[in-house]
């Protein structure tokens, strides 16, 4: 026994000089491990060390990695050979080094928590992986092996991996595009709902690989929406309504609330606010918190945290220079914390604490209920583990002295005084900083350390304004001044409603006007295909730029607008194709003939009768009757009792929208030119048809490329003559990109503000369904807003038409226009000759 020991050793110290022979970090860092292993006998750290050798010839950086794991996997897990054969089956693959690296990290650690078979069925799963792919298998061993059971040990990374299992044979989706999401998935639909979350993907990949790919990562709307559809708890959009009007009884403004890019993942859900805009998370934990976290942001505004003369007092006072605006117009806080350096998270955490204590010191003096509400959220409140729980300890202890009214804090009483300003917190954050009971905290866990109903006050840029009192106390000025934009833009955007689509508001704390929440119908078919595009900050509304015009968008999913959603941007069109609209006007003479001898028979030339009128010509029996009866019965009917005959005046408008998509390009089922080619001939031939009726009328199309590129082309508008150079442009349309009728509509309505007529005609021409890039994969989602576009439509005074080429539009069209609101041309060339009578039609 004695000489096979001596025998080890001797071998031991070949090994050890063959290695300094390749390379003096490698015998370095052997040398270095080996004193670890002291309590085996020398055949076990003999094995080890060939091991580590062999490691090292087959990738230098596995057999560095091995080594230096070494000491700290044998303090938790004392069995060298077992470990050691583990790590040496990595040698099968190239550059699986970083795997390794993973296993060798964990490895001691699921052995102590899951014992040597679940340690063992954690290693056989990583090795399947890495025989498909060393990236999946860096990916499963580099994740956290307790974030892969999930508290339920082997059994929960064999649910975790089983969609996983399943999306590599069917999809080729590689594991480390499907585990980031799926663990954020877990802890929102639970393990049950994991299969049916994958299932989406597969259907979603099949329309377009990227596509699918950004659904499990969670990088598009797709995989975020159907997320936060599952997330339990108080959902502050559906509640929009209620939130605002309290904020305008308590502040006396109105203040813009939107949907935040908060998502599962990234932290705990709270409000923000860049000084003009709330934006809300999809959930919160309750109401209490929804309505404290409102009144709290609100506070920021009202107490000026966001004025401009408080933050370049801070500036001022830093000895920071003032950075620019950025394009805007806002103001980053960044140069402030950039001299803490690496610990600017443990800064702004305190500098936060601090500010909210001045505000909610105020808002509890000022607001009814606040001190009571946020009570109870404080003793429900659960303590985070780490250094979140020291921050967040902290402040709850001098929130719990703020309500009882004790002292808070030396640091910190200063904040309370009716005077203190946000340069008082700011310096107050400087003294907490000073305290090295603070630890410094990471970007992850920084959304942890606030108090529930707060959150972070400095992490966007923030559109700079004027303090409360000057928007509010200035001599002559309405507590609305500073906000009376944004008043008048949303009155604008939210349409009148009829008493059946109006809803009881689901709070009781005020009597709110009901909200429109009704939504039906569906679209068919698959429309143009929708590469990937981020949308995560949904409905956070940015200075429209120059020429661009916002409008709500209906999220039938949320059944509210979305504030600012849609931008429409308007473009004249000046260039033309003459002679090609020579030619058309050539080839359809004979029905442009045919046409205009109708049109005599429109025009106004019989004489009706006018009833019930003051004076006139003869009497009007009926309201002679009537009179007589009523005369007779006591009372003091008016006079209008005679009838007169007038010429037949119309007082008519009409706008044609055309659908300019890509569609339109299509070539015609007769093989025999495209699809444009007869919607230019109809277009041409509806401009000369009016311009001899005399009606005022305007034509336009739209395309769009995702919701904030929706273009909109005016052909002819309503003041100008028809003729030879609107026939030029509209000979020149073609198709492009995507059609969002909502937008499109809308601004056609706006449009008609500009002729006065008592009967205005909205006249849709469209080849198939509302489709755009990021519609999400919701064959509903556009179909409905096009529908509540209608509804508006109707609520302003238009009368809205859809004129469909295509032949599945009775598919759709009812659920978004209704019976007898649309018709669809069957044979595209009668589109020519059939516009113009169907519009003659409508006119009557």
């Amino acid at each position: 026994m004695a000489n096979g020991e001596n025998e080890a050793l001797v071998e031991i110290e070949e090994v050890l000089q063959h290695l300094e022979a390749i390379s003096f970090v490698a015998q370095r860092d052997a040398r270095e491990a080996l004193p670890a292993l002291h309590g085996e006998d020398a055949q076990t750290r003999l094995l080890w060390l060939q091991a580590a050798r062999d490691l090292f010839f087959h990738d230098r950086e596995a057999g560095k990695a091995f080594m230096r794991a070494t000491p700290e996997l044998y303090a938790r897990w004392p069995d060298v050979r077992r470990w050691t054969a583990q790590a040496l089956v990595f040698t099968r693959w190239v550059n699986s080094w970083r795997a390794l690296e993973g296993f060798l990290e964990q490895a001691g650690e699921v052995y102590a928590e899951l014992g040597a078979e679940g340690e063992q069925a954690w290693y056989d799963i990583g090795m399947r992986w890495c025989e498909r792919s060393v990236e999946d298998a860096r990916a499963y061993f580099g994740t956290d092996y307790a974030k892969l059971t999930d508290g339920e040990g082997i059994a929960g990374i064999q649910a975790l991996m089983a969609p996983a299992e399943m999306l590599a044979k069917e999809a080729r989706l590689t594991l480390e595009t499907y585990l980031p999401g799926a663990l954020i998935a877990r802890s929102v639909v639970g393990t049950p709902g994991l299969e049916p979350w994958a299932r989406r993907g597969v259907d979603l990949m099949q329309t377009g690989r990227a596509r699918g790919e950004a659904y499990f990562r969670l990088e598009n709307a797709e995989g975020v929406r159907h997320l936060l559809d599952e997330l339990p708890g108080y959902r502050p959009r559906r509640h929009s309504r209620f939130l605002q009007l309290l904020l305008l009884a308590w502040f006396d403004e109105e203040i813009p609330l939107a949907d935040s890019d908060w998502r599962p993942g990234r932290g705990r859900p709270a409000m923000e606010c860049d000084g003009r805009t709330i934006f809300m998370p999809a959930v919160l934990k309750d109401r209490d918190e929804a309505v404290v976290a409102a009144l709290h942001t609100a506070g920021h505004l009202r107490y000026d945290t966001y004025a401009r003369r408080e933050i370049e007092a801070l500036f001022a006072a830093s000895d920071t220079e003032h950075p620019p605006l950025d394009e805007d117009q806002r103001i980053t806080w960044r140069p402030l914390f950039a001299p803490y350096a690496e610990r600017m998270f443990r800064f702004q955490v305190l500098f936060d604490l601090c500010e909210d204590l001045r505000v909610d010191a105020r808002l509890c003096a000022d607001v009814p209920g606040y001190a009571t509400r946020l009570r109870r959220l404080l003793a429900r409140a659960e303590t985070p583990e780490g250094a979140p729980g020291i921050f967040f300890s902290f402040a709850r202890e001098q929130y719990e002295r703020l309500l009882r009214g004790d002292a808070l804090d030396s640091r910190l009483q200063g904040l309370l005084a009716g005077e203190a300003r946000l340069l008082d917190a700011f310096q107050a954050g400087q003294a907490l900083f000073a305290d090295e009971g603070f630890p410094d905290i990471a970007i992850e866990a920084r959304s942890e350390a606030y108090l529930p109903g707060h959150g972070l006050n400095t992490g966007h840029a923030v559109y700079p304004r004027r303090t409360y009192a000057e928007i509010h106390d200035a001599p002559h000025a309405d507590a609305y001044a500073e906000h009376r934009q944004t008043k008048e833009k949303q009155e604008g955007e939210t349409p009148p409603q009829a008493p059946e689509q109006r809803q009881n508001d689901p709070d009781s704390d005020i009597n709110v006007p009901p909200e429109n929440t009704s939504g039906s119908g569906g679209r068919v078919g698959v429309g143009i295909p929708m590469p990937t595009k981020d949308v995560h900050t949904r409905g956070a509304s940015r200075e429209a730029g120059e020429g661009v015009i916002p409008y709500p968008e209906w999220d039938y999913r949320e059944q509210r607008y979305l504030h600012e959603w849609a931008k429409v941007i308007e473009r004249p069109v000046t260039e033309g194709k003459p002679k090609r609209a020579a030619n058309i006007l050539d080839d359809h003479a004979g029905a442009l003939k045919r046409l205009r001898a109708a049109l005599e028979m429109q025009r106004p030339a019989r004489m009706a009768p006018l009833r019930r009128q003051p004076e006139g010509d003869e009497l009007d029996i009926e309201a002679t009757i009537d009179y007589v009866v009523d005369k007779r019965a006591g009372l003091s009917p008016e006079g209008r009792i005679y009838r007169r005959r007038a010429v037949q005046q119309r007082d008519t408008a009409v706008l044609l929208l055309a659908d300019m998509s890509t569609s339109i390009m299509a070539r015609h089922p007769s093989g025999e030119g495209k699809l444009i080619d007869r919607i230019r001939s109809g277009l041409i031939l509806f401009s000369e048809a009016l311009s001899s009726l005399g009606d005022a009328y305007a034509i336009c199309g739209f395309a769009s490329k995702y919701h904030d590129n929706v273009n909109y082309y005016v052909l002819k508008d309503f003041a100008e003559a028809g003729g030879a150079e609107v026939n030029a442009r509209i000979a020149g349309v073609s198709g492009r990109l995507a059609s969002r009728m909502g937008a499109a509509i809308r601004h056609s309505i706006r449009r008609f503000d500009a002729v006065d007529a008592r009967h205005r005609l909205l006249l849709l021409l469209s080849d198939g369904r509302p489709a755009d890039y990021d519609d999400g994969g919701d064959p509903r989602y556009l179909n409905e807003d096009t529908r509540m576009a209608m509804k508006e439509a109707v609520d302003a005074g238009v009368h809205p038409f859809c004129i469909t080429l295509d032949p599945r539009g009775g598919q759709y069209l009812p659920s978004i226009f209704g019976p007898g609101h649309y018709t669809v041309l069957d044979r595209v060339d009668e589109l020519p000759a059939r516009l113009p009578e169907i519009y003659l039609r409508l006119r009557r």
